[in-house]
């Protein structure tokens, strides 16, 4: 047996002995997937390509009207009217009112801002800072400025450091940010706390740490589109334009020289009338542009575009057919891939609201980690609400009806219409909220009389008759 083969087995049986001793070890933060192998990750971009994308999506996003429009899209409908919170624990909902109209933080403005950023880059990096009051600043920071994202050796998904971009004058070091850890998050001993950074990311691939923006399978197309705009308005241009020609019997080219020198100096303008003899005609020379199927070369590059963001292409000015049925069952989709986003992002916001409340608490004990925030954005479609409202309306008698022969009982009868409203609710704590609730009828009764009715036989009048 030769040396590499004996090297080769012991090896490997070094490799078992070591991956079955950290296997019986207990999965904690510092241990998940323990002897993991990150190295190069296939999932990620190359570090120049990465930052290339963000910064074409960047440059489409200022420059190609469709880029913006697909932004925008977005956060109208993830956004729409703006987003609203709750929280039953009245000092916290207070200190959350505060932290989100506090002028320099203005969280019913900034929300349209990181919208609009999470969907051109992918990611959405925000910088957070406390006072030694505990009252919490966000400020994002462009992907741009992201180097590199550290995290632990063991867990791509447990993300400790943010290493940023060396700006101007900086040299080659450049700030690097902690990770938020509420678990180790506290206090400074002067007062305030640490600076730390919180990343959010969609479209990211699994094992990724990078998100991708909306606009990356796009932005080839948008750049062809617009050569290809570009290029037909040109040449509509000098579809107008044209040359004279004036063909004429001349004895020397010094005599046709002069004769162009005349007329270029006093060119005929338009509308004008033309005399000339007949050893002299004119004729006009212009391009010829067949341009018949122009018109299905464009759409044919909107309908790619309109693929790869997932809009249909009424949303994008080209009504696809002349019914108003066939726009809004195209719509469908789109509108879920706008609940999906929403409830990303609000999930993205109450994740924020978390950690802000967190930090308070570390100062003033009025405010409670445990509270919960529920936060609630502005409907996707105004249409769905109708024909939920209608779904609902038309069951409600059927399941009446079964609820009084006692062939569902109470859970059933709220599940289903919840499910026809479009909502989920947790049923168990509706009917224990029904159940606590008091019941009260509002039933009108006659009151009884205590006493017979005499009538006055001289006034007619009625005298007594009393009631309870």
């Amino acid at each position: 047996m030769s040396t590499g083969l004996l090297d080769r087995l012991f090896q490997r049986s070094i490799n078992e002995r070591v991956r079955a001793a950290l296997s019986a070890l207990p999965e904690t933060d510092t241990t998940f997937a323990i002897g993991s192998r990150l190295g190069e990750n296939p999932a990620e971009r190359y570090t120049p390509d990465r930052e290339e994308l963000l910064r074409q999506a960047l440059e489409a996003w200022r420059v190609n009207p469709l880029a913006r429009r697909i932004v925008g899209l977005t956060s109208q409908y993830v956004v729409g009217g703006g987003i609203s919170f709750s929280c039953a624990h009245e000092p916290t909902s207070a200190f959350l009112r505060f932290f989100w109209e506090h002028p320099l933080n203005r969280m019913p403005v900034r929300v349209y801002e990181w919208c609009d950023e999470l969907t051109r880059s992918g990611n959405l990096f925000l910088l957070l800072s406390t006072d030694a009051a505990g009252m919490s600043y966000l400020r994002a920071v462009p992907a741009l400025r992201v180097r590199a994202i550290h995290s632990r050796e063991n867990d791509i998904d447990q993300e400790t450091a943010y290493e940023m971009q060396p700006a101007n004058g900086e040299g080659l070091e450049a700030a690097r940010w902690p990770a938020y850890d509420a678990n180790q998050d506290q206090p400074r001993t002067g007062g305030g706390f640490e600076t730390v950074m919180l990343h959010y990311a969609v479209n990211r691939a699994v094992g990724a740490q990078w998100g991708e923006s909306d606009l990356a399978p796009v932005l080839r197309w948008l750049s062809r589109y617009a050569a290809w705009l570009e290029d037909r308005a040109r040449l509509n241009h000098f579809r107008n334009a044209f040359m004279y020609i004036v063909r004429a019997r001349f004895t020397s080219e010094v005599e046709r020289r002069a004769r162009q020198s005349a007329l270029n100096a006093a060119p005929p303008s338009p509308g004008s009338i033309l005399v000339t003899d007949e050893n002299e005609s004119w004729d006009t020379l212009h391009p010829r542009l067949e341009s018949d199927e122009s018109g299905q070369d464009g759409l044919a590059l909107k309908k790619m575009l309109a693929a790869g963001a997932g809009i249909p292409l009424h949303f994008l000015a080209e009504p696809e057919s002349a019914t108003r049925t066939t726009a809004e069952a195209a719509g469908g989709p789109t509108y879920r891939h706008f609940e999906q986003r929403q409830r990303f992002f609000l999930w993205l916001l109450g994740d924020v609201l978390r950690a802000v409340v967190n930090r308070r608490t570390l100062v003033d004990h009025h405010v409670s980690r445990r509270a919960e925030i529920q936060l609630s954005g502005a409907d996707i479609s105004a249409r769905d609400n109708m024909a939920l409202a209608m779904a609902a309306s038309n069951i409600t008698p059927a399941l009446a009806n079964l609820r009084e022969r006692g062939l569902v009982d109470d859970a059933e009868l709220l599940r289903l219409f919840y499910r026809f409203c479009g909502e989920s609710v947790d049923l168990e704590e509706m009917l224990a909220r029904g159940r606590q609730a008091p019941v009260t009828a509002n039933v009108e009764t006659k009151p009884k009389r205590t006493q017979p009715i005499k009538i006055d036989p001289t006034t007619g009048e009625e005298r007594g008759g009393g009631y309870e």
